[in-house]
């Protein structure tokens, strides 16, 4: 079978007897294969390191592993942006490896987002230098929450090559860094693996954490190179150069070879009996036509991986299938399962041995297979929902094809906006150029207990002060006795314990303690700010595999009550909200248009939640009655005179289901110009504003201080917009369903809603905006 065959034969096999006008496929395509191209080994490689790669079977090396390690070992910063499968690792194992052959005192630090991905890249080292005198004293070791205590210090003492992820550098070695002085004094490279996964809130917290190790390694003498590794970012020195604060290279030209690769557009079709909120038609879930795929492809003898949004949805994706197969290859049943965080470290170590040696036919997964982990010769990856931005789709589909032969990736729509635009727009998925990571590490609720902890390792100077952007941070901080200025510069306050109380995942403010209150064990923690639209009173809690249903929120002990539960239902928040202007940073006018960027401060409420069977069929709507929260926040903001809306042919009595139709839809779009989730982000609109007189829609940040999603929202308003109308317009619904103007958390419960004036709403706009 020739190679771009492949995929659309298998896919022809799957779709067989299913007549054309039912066929969920929207859109097939063939990207072509590509040759290789080598180059000749850097002559500064370092003669041990050129034949420990030699022997485990790199002759020579692709020309962009070349140029990025040769720039690195020049002490230029460089950020190795080329797609998956393509050995970017050899790219910092080249100057690293080099550096401790010619200096035993060498040290250096690999940061990956995943515990998964660094326990593979240190499986890679490992395997690269057994058995070699020149590394006998390099010990490579992890340091991370699986390593045990003894190990750590073991690591901390002995190891000149530590591997560890964000949140452990933050908690466990800059707040420590006396006892890691003889480590940071010898530190010359800093390896940033998979670096465009540091995105929204948690890339901002990762970007101080870097820059307030690059202080501390200076500090102690050393200069260390930042090598930077990421298989799709847009611009990815500039992404790079945000994280660590200085300037980067790029190396960005692919020399590898792929095979052909199939990719396929899926839209389920729409259940028969299930209605909706408002008797909306249902579609089938993303997840149950995922499963039938693996299962299909398995049957195939397709080595496949499914990756799906939640860790329950890998679970029910998994048991899916593997119901299917009893009923048609029962002897398949075994080679089929199920892969996410929150397996014990042996347990995932076992199943990416069974996926690599192809023990495993079928694995669902969530992304925590998307990052870098070596699995080859996959012949097939299914998508189930779009897994929210360009990059991460290519990642994901990357994995497959990794024998040189031909593969497919099949992506399947969920019942969302952005899904269903993209599915019937695949120049917007397929065409489109990755997007650029959204941080900000300026953020105030960000930087301030960043400045706490970086004048707890060493005073503040007031040039740091400056290059950190923190002046305001600083002088509030200095105002609540937090810091404390003397002649060397701030000190941070006596009985402050700065880096334990950041969560670097995203938490701002106060932390819940989710406890099960059957035995007592702490389940995990959620920030107060997302507390009470996660585990309200009610809501179906997941950890681990294990389905909760909270009894109790007390926000003022800081606690959340669970009891063990499996309902065959799911929960979602509904909320109302109320936004206030406090600032405008920058607007523009188009006649009876106004596009602005604002600070905002939003008062939501909590008034209740759905329950929705599997299916996504509403169950019931349950009230609840929970405190207001305030949130200081950016937003986009347009506004419109009603004039203009008037003249466009919605009338006065039809702006509030236009104004709240647009919004959702909005909401639901913005994932198409911003690295974000509709769950980041929150709406209002309202037939006349307070604060404007006007008809305004607002689209905020979901997080304090913001995120950057809002602001790149403005940046990129009119593509947005534009999208958003041919999503709404091209639905194939009547009066809006989910696919277009209805969100999942509207806490009116998605009243009104016109889907008609909606577009001519977003259509007025687009024509003022031009």
């Amino acid at each position: 079978m020739g190679q771009a065959t492949y995929g659309s034969e298998l896919l022809g096999r799957t779709l067989a007897g299913v007549p054309d006008d039912a066929s969920p496929l929207t859109h097939m395509a063939v990207i072509d294969s590509r040759s290789a191209q080598f180059t000749d080994w850097p002559d500064w490689v370092h003669p041990a390191v050129r034949d420990a790669v030699v022997e485990h079977g790199v002759q020579r090396p692709w020309r962009h592993q070349s140029d990025a390690a040769t720039l690195a070992a020049e002490g230029r910063h460089v950020c190795i942006c080329t797609g998956t499968a393509s050995g970017k690792s050899l790219a910092y194992q080249l100057p690293v490896l080099t550096a401790f052959a010619r200096d035993p005192n060498t040290t250096a630090l690999y940061l990956s987002p995943t515990k998964a991905l660094g326990t593979d890249q240190l499986r890679s080292v490992a395997q690269l230098i057994a058995g070699r005198s020149e590394f006998s004293h390099l010990a490579p070791s992890s340091y991370d929450g699986d390593t045990d205590s003894d190990l750590r210090q073991w690591a901390r003492m002995h190891s000149r090559w530590i591997f560890t992820n964000p949140d452990m550098l933050q908690i466990g070695i800059t707040s420590t860094h006396p006892r890691w002085r003889a480590f940071f004094a010898k530190l010359k490279y800093i390896v940033v693996d998979e670096c465009h996964h540091y995105r929204g809130v948690f890339g901002s917290h990762t970007a101080l954490v870097l820059q307030r190790t690059l202080r501390i390694a200076r500090k102690y003498g050393a200069d260390p190179v930042v090598i930077g590794a990421s298989a799709t970012v847009s611009n990815p020195a500039q992404a790079l150069s945000r994280l660590i604060g200085e300037d980067v290279v790029a190396v960005t030209e692919d020399a590898s070879p792929h095979g052909a690769r199939t990719v396929a557009l899926w839209e389920p079709g729409f259940l028969d009996e299930a209605k909706g909120e408002n008797d909306a038609p249902v579609r089938r879930s993303a997840g149950s036509e995922a499963a039938r795929l693996l299962a299909d492809f398995v049957i195939e003898g397709a080595r496949t991986l499914c990756f799906v949004r939640s860790r329950r949805g890998v679970e029910l994706t998994a048991v899916r299938a593997k119901q299917i197969l009893a009923e048609s290859a029962p002897e398949l049943v075994p080679r089929v399962a199920a892969y996410r965080a929150g397996y014990l470290a042996d347990d995932r170590r076992t199943l990416e041995h069974a996926i690599s040696d192809g023990e495993l036919l079928g694995v669902a997964t969530t992304n925590a297979l998307e990052l870098g982990v070596d699995i080859s010769g996959l012949d097939a990856v299914v998508v189930a929902g779009y897994p929210g931005t360009v990059a991460s789709f290519w990642q994901q589909a990357g994995r497959a094809g990794r024998r040189g032969e031909g593969s497919i990736v099949v992506m399947v729509a969920r019942d969302d906006p952005l899904d269903t635009y993209l599915v019937h727009h695949p120049d917007a998925l397929l065409k489109r150029s990755v997007e650029a990571t959204v941080t900000d590490p300026t953020n105030p609720y960000v930087l301030a207990p960043h400045m706490l902890c970086a004048a707890a390792e060493f005073p503040l100077t007031e040039e740091e002060v400056v290059a950190f952007h923190a002046q305001q941070v600083v002088a509030d901080l200095t105002a609540e006795g937090k810091l404390k200025r003397r002649k060397a510069g701030w000190y941070a306050a006596a009985g402050l314990d700065p880096h334990g109380d950041i969560d670097i995942r995203g938490g701002i403010g106060g932390q819940i303690l989710i406890v099960d209150a059957t035995t007592s064990r702490l389940l995990g923690t959620v920030d107060t700010a997302r507390a009470m639209t996660s585990v309200y009173p009610g809501a179906v809690y997941l950890h681990q595999g294990e389905s909760f249903v909270i009894d109790e929120l007390d926000l003022d002990d800081g606690l959340a009550l669970a009891h063990p539960e499996e309902p065959d239902w799911t929960t979602s928040a509904r909320e109302v909200s109320d936004v206030t202007i406090i600032a405008t940073h920058d607007q523009r006018v188009f006649g009876p248009l106004t596009v602005a960027s604002v600070s905002v401060e939003v008062t939501n409420q909590v008034v209740g939640f759905l329950r929705k069977a599997l299916s996504g069929e509403i169950l019931d709507s349950v009230p609840l009655d929970l405190p207001e929260h305030t949130l200081t926040t950016r937003a986009v903001m347009y506004t419109l005179t009603p004039e203009a809306m008037i003249d466009a042919g919605i009338a006065l009595d039809k702006f509030p289901g236009a104004l709240h139709a647009a919004e959702h839809a909005a909401i639901g779009m913005l994932g198409l110009v911003a690295t974000c989730d509709r769950w980041d982000i929150g709406g209002l609109s309202s037939a006349l504003h307070p604060g404007t007189g006007l008809p305004t829609v607002f689209v905020y940040d979901g997080y304090p201080g913001g995120a950057g999603f809002a602001d790149r929202g403005y940046e990129a308003f009119t593509d947005w917009i534009s999208a958003t109308d041919v999503a709404v317009s091209s639905c194939g619904c009547t009066a809006g369903c989910p696919s277009c103007v209805q969100s999942p958390k509207c806490g009116n419960g998605n009243e009104p809603l016109d889907k008609e004036h909606a577009v001519t709403l977003l259509r007025l706009i687009s024509r003022l905006h031009a």
